[in-house]
């Protein structure tokens, strides 16, 4: 049992505050009436009183040179810490004041007061003013974020704003409403918040006596501290490491927690708190109450929680740190072989070619071994029966020299991080795992289970079906036959696979297989065929779609990374050699699994310089396609052809007129290539990933990156003209060759081989009108527009004849010769034998 401390009379009754400079040498104290105290930490001799102050002194900060304080007078003051008088007024009010927040370097001051504006002064110019204006209620606290980036602002209509300060002008980046209490700004009770040190959340008192987590990122709720107080909250602070959070109450109450569990580790019994600060370095924890007492509480916490208090810096509680999650977008580090870093591997100093590691140990130092054993004293090691040193002056084997060891462990590669396509990160309690064109899979994470919910555009074929998730499944696909789930290992389970079929003629057809022991599942794909299954020991586990094991092996490329099937193909992708760089090349690998082929093995996924992939998956007519960070679609094409495969891009979304001149600011998340568009999910505001409620789908039409018109005439239409149908021949010639190559690989329908025809007339079609434009342009263009010619497909002479035709029509009778004598040529086949 702690012994209670006792208080010291520091003010008169009424609010009263307090705060530690960041060095922790002073603490400060203001109240009612007009004198402000200054405590030395560690003495207990009488403190520093600074008198004719302002009275009814309402807000107080401080950095290690002055302190600032803010009274109902509309005055706010500047008094310094080494002399101890008053300096100068920073700015003032027409109306009382309520808080002060300092930016971390001390640099700024945020004030706000009862009117509907906030000052954030330059202490070092106090001409030099940030406004944020136009409040609809008076603001009742401020916090900057670690970072000085930004401002919370609890206002006293029961919204909490944030506010960037990076600009001249502040700018709103969010809000939260239905979080705080209404309150008055004369109010006890508190609304304020603060920022957990890490600077990735901060927490907040609701109106239901607890306090909320809440991620800086997206603005969703994260874990809450609740059920300890019985009264509404006066105050909070997290400790200096993040790892604990102290609150106090209307019940008399301070309360101790743990961030990580949430549970309360400590409690004291105090009355009337109105505010306490943690000690920024030491074991001391201080608070002032409503009757101008002020507690110093030293060896504040016991033996068992000081141990909290001592860790290094500790992450905010979230439901699912991003941190912790991993995606597309993220890479890390390999340790060249060793499983984890051991303690006697000291980290080498210096840079990798440092002049110490060059030259050895400075003269004079204690490696110096200048002394010679020239009296046989042993100074030197002992020589053996052949005249040489032996092996005890060398480091044993188990442990490496620091020199030896810095060859190598100074230098580590990057590899690329598995992740499943089509799913999002855990945003609050909440996340996708599959979204495609045929529904999407969200989970929800209820502490204890997570729910499942499937979903469909197509509810006339299919229905959307719930379940209470015990496995906490992370992976799924979604297909027009069934809906495949994989869960990770836990204490009581291996790695599990789940499968659903949607329609079966018998009583149960679902199935469940456990993986091995120690195995961990990295991606899954669902074909019409397989299920395929990438695990953490680089297998391929291959089943049949109602569960019977089909192929086992071992991915060459690894670790492995994502996967995707389409009927009998299962494309896997896996980390290669690592290139000049430093990053492992990404690898894939195509494979027929019906047929035991290999089309493509082990090629090289062409992502250009500091780019990763973000999803991978086979379009509608079954051709591997990829999404990059730059906002680039690319398409396989001859990947049927071994050794013949190669990445064509069909739209750059960076280019969309859409984004023409800045006007809209938004990136895009695919989710499927077919009927020959981009579909996407349109992302704004910086988000970068799709979330609830459910988003809607957009389509984009395909436009191959080929250049990039100048106009300088807008009334010359061939300018534009010509550009754009050069890229719809590239475009359609590509969708010819994509066709090709899937009539002459599978048996093709009738459907299939009438499409084909027409795409090579639409790709003669697009010549044609081409030839117009360059006939247009006048005689010089002659030797162009008889290769465009050139470039004809049709054999029946047809789209010859007519092109010839458009060269008579504009008088351009030696091209017509030219064209006609190509005609001849074709016709009897020369042309053939000519190339």
């Amino acid at each position: 049992m702690q012994q209670r401390v006792r208080g010291r009379p520091a003010h008169p009754n009424g609010p009263t505050f307090l705060t530690y400079t960041p060095d922790g040498t002073k603490l400060v104290t203001a109240g009612s009436n007009n004198v402000i105290r200054v405590y030395t930490t560690g003495s207990d001799g009488e403190p520093t009183n600074i008198d004719d102050c302002q009275e009814n002194n309402t807000a107080l900060a401080a950095t290690n040179d002055i302190f600032i304080v803010g009274a109902e007078d509309g005055s706010v003051c500047v008094y310094s810490l080494d002399t101890y008088l008053y300096e100068r007024m920073l700015t003032r009010f027409t109306l009382p004041v309520r808080d002060i927040a300092l930016s971390p370097d001390g640099l700024w001051a945020a004030v706000a007061s009862d009117e509907l504006e906030i000052k954030i002064v330059d202490n070092r110019d106090m001409t030099n003013v940030l406004f944020i204006r136009n409040l609809p209620k008076p603001p009742k606290h401020l916090s900057f974020h670690p970072s000085g980036s930004f401002l919370a602002v609890s206002c006293t209509d029961g919204i909490v704003y944030v506010y960037s300060i990076s600009t001249e002008e502040p700018t709103l980046t969010r809000q939260f409403d239905g979080l705080i209490r209404t309150l008055e700004t004369e109010d006890e009770r508190s609304s304020k918040v603060i920022w957990h040190p890490d600077g990735r959340a901060f927490a907040i008192p609701t109106a239901t006596r607890d306090v909320q987590v809440i991620s800086r990122d997206d603005g969703e709720k994260q874990r809450a501290f609740s059920g300890g107080h019985m009264g509404d909250i006066t105050a909070l602070a997290w400790s200096p490491n993040g790892a604990m959070l102290a609150t106090s109450a209307s019940d008399r109450k301070i309360l101790i927690w743990d961030t990580r569990t949430q549970k309360v580790i400590a409690r004291y019994d105090y009355s009337g708190v109105t505010s306490l600060v943690w000690h920024p370095h030491g074991n001391i924890f201080s608070f002032v109450t409503s009757e101008g007492e002020l507690f110093i509480y030293p060896n504040f916490l016991s033996p068992e929680n000081l141990q909290l208090l001592q860790q290094p810096p500790q992450p905010a509680p979230f439901l699912h740190d991003p941190a912790l999650e991993t995606s597309a977008n993220t890479r890390k580090t390999l340790t060249n072989g060793l499983k984890r870093p051991s303690e006697d591997r000291a980290r080498r100093k210096g840079t990798p070619d440092s002049l110490d590691a060059i030259l050895g140990p400075e003269s004079g130092g204690e490696e110096d071994d200048f002394v010679e054993d020239d009296d046989g004293a042993g100074y030197l090691d002992r020589v053996n029966g052949y005249g040489k040193r032996t092996n005890g002056h060398l480091d044993g084997l188990g442990v490496p020299n620091v020199k030896r060891r810095a060859t190598y462990q100074s230098w580590q590669p990057q590899i690329h991080q598995p992740f499943q396509p089509g799913s999002t990160p855990w945003r609050g309690n909440r996340r996708y795992l599959c979204l495609n064109l045929t529904g999407f899979v969200w989970t929800v994470d209820q502490e204890t289970h997570h729910t499942v919910t499937v979903e469909f555009y197509d509810r006339e074929f299919h229905r959307d079906f719930h379940f209470t998730d015990p496995y906490l499944y992370d992976k799924a696909c979604l297909n027009e036959h069934g809906t495949l789930f994989s869960c990770p290992p836990s204490s009581d389970n291996p790695a599990m696979i789940f499968y659903r079929p949607h329609e079966t003629w018998t009583s149960r057809a679902d199935w469940r297989t456990q993986l091995p022991t120690g195995e961990d599942v990295t991606s899954i794909s669902l074909s019409d065929s397989y299920v395929t299954v990438t695990t953490s020991t680089n297998y391929v586990r291959v089943f049949t779609l109602f569960g019977t094991p089909f192929r086992v092996y071992r991915q060459k490329s690894s670790p492995t990374v994502t996967c995707a099937s389409w009927r009998d193909y299962v494309l896997t992708m896996g980390n290669g050699a690592v290139g000049g760089d430093g990053c492992a090349k990404l690898l894939y690998t195509i494979e027929n699994v019906k047929r035991d082929e290999v089309c493509q093995s082990e090629d090289i996924v062409a992502l250009t310089e500091n780019t990763q992939i973000k999803s991978v998956f086979f379009s509608d007519n079954g051709d591997p396609c990829i999404y990059d960070s730059s906002g680039t679609l690319l398409i396989l094409q001859h990947w049927r052809t071994p050794g013949q495969a190669r990445w064509v891009p069909l739209l750059d979304t960076t280019m969309l007129e859409r984004l023409a001149g800045g006007r809209k600011e938004e990136s895009y998340w695919p989710v499927a290539v077919a009927q020959n568009k981009f579909h996407c999910i349109i992302l704004k505001g910086g988000d970068q990933y799709p979330y609830f409620p459910k988003p809607l789908l957009s389509e984009f039409e395909f436009k191959i990156p080929c250049t990039t018109a100048i106009v300088e005439d807008a009334s010359n239409s061939s300018a534009s003209e010509g550009p754009r149908l050069q890229e719809s021949f590239v475009r359609s010639s590509l969708m010819l060759s994509l066709l090709e190559d899937l009539v002459s690989a599978t048996n093709a329908s009738h459907g299939q081989r009438t499409e084909l025809s027409r795409r090579e007339i639409e790709v003669d079609k697009v010549l044609l009108q081409l030839l117009n434009v360059e006939c247009r342009e006048g005689e010089e263009r002659g030797m162009k527009a008889l290769e465009v010619v050139s470039l004809m497909r049709d054999r029946s002479g047809k789209m010859l004849e007519a092109a010839g035709k458009v060269a008579g029509r504009y008088g351009r009778t030696v091209l017509q010769e030219k064209i006609n004598e190509l005609a001849e040529r074709r016709l009897m086949g020369m042309d053939e034998e000519e190339s």
